[in-house]
């Protein structure tokens, strides 16, 4: 074997290595199988990453969400414009859990879904990528909703600075084709400390500053254009919610009228009176008695 044999195998082996450590090409997902894609990793956190797309997705409407009503008009308008090209925020979402927050994001993207609208899924551990995600959509003709679920940082976590400067602190702006949805149950993202207050400082006209470390918390929150609350839900929401469920499995309005003691005792047992719980008592309750 020659010198140029033995250094042409040797620069193929390099190059194989420096490819199992690269990050591969984006790869363009079919648009057309999906309206929602989620984005994945690729051979770990080297690999680079791609759009999957979402063969499923939950048929939730606009009407299944009850006692939501301002929060369901502040989205919807948001959305709506967005669709129609016009000016319209990022939009951070908290509250009490299971309160329909992610419901309410897959409502309108069912309702925009003929309109144009998609939704890309990214997980907070996933959100350094923000920027080749944002390079790989823009461009096209479709309104792409980036949603982070269930978002919330500890101390030093590197997506709260990704997610800081997609939002408002790079030297590129966003596209105008993409916006950011996220839901949390942490009104600034980052947990807070009984130690924050003494960074708190008293000016000599009695006005109170926040310190560094409360700037640092609500700097993120204050990215987004529109922050939308949910609350806890009352006994009576809680069991209109069963009820709009137990039709949509068929119950008639005798039997709604008869779960409404067990739908209490299992909001009880549960130790909350959400959305979510409305939905999981009517699947149990419904199945029960088509059994």
């Amino acid at each position: 074997m020659t010198q140029l044999d033995q250094f042409l195998l040797r620069a193929e082996a390099v190059l194989a290595r420096l490819e199992a450590i690269l990050p591969n090409p984006n790869a363009v997902p079919d648009w057309q199988s999906a309206i929602a894609f989620r984005w994945r990793r690729r051979n770990g956190s080297q690999g680079g990453g791609y759009l999957q797309a979402v063969r499923h997705m939950s048929a939730i409407g606009l009407s299944d969400l009850h006692n939501i009503t301002a929060q369901k008009v502040q989205i919807d308008q948001n959305t709506r414009q967005f669709v129609a090209g016009k000016p319209a925020n990022n939009v951070l979402l908290t509250g009490a859990r299971g309160t329909g927050k992610s419901s309410l994001i897959k409502a309108c993207l069912n309702q925009y879904a003929d309109k144009g609208l998609r939704l890309i899924e990214v997980d907070k551990d996933d959100l350094a990528d923000l920027p080749d995600i944002v390079e790989l959509v823009a461009g096209r003709a479709e309104r792409f909703i980036i949603f982070c679920d269930d978002l919330s940082f500890e101390e030093g976590e590197s997506g709260y600075k990704a997610l800081k400067v997609a939002l408002d602190g790079s030297i590129a702006t966003q596209s105008d084709n993409v916006l950011i949805y996220a839901t949390s149950n942490r009104r600034h993202l980052l947990p807070e400390k009984m130690s924050d207050n003494a960074s708190y400082k008293t000016t000599e006209d009695g006005d109170l500053h926040p310190g560094e470390t409360v700037e640092e918390r609500i700097s993120l929150s204050e990215r987004f254009g529109l922050w939308v609350t949910f609350y806890p839900f009352k006994q009576d929401d809680y069991l209109d919610i069963v009820a709009h469920w137990l039709g949509h499995f068929g119950c008639n309005a005798e039997q709604i009228a008869e779960a409404q003691g067990d739908a209490l005792r299992w909001a009880l047992q549960r130790g909350s009176r959400s959305g979510r719980i409305a939905w999981q008592f009517a699947k149990d309750h419904a199945g029960r008695m088509a059994s």
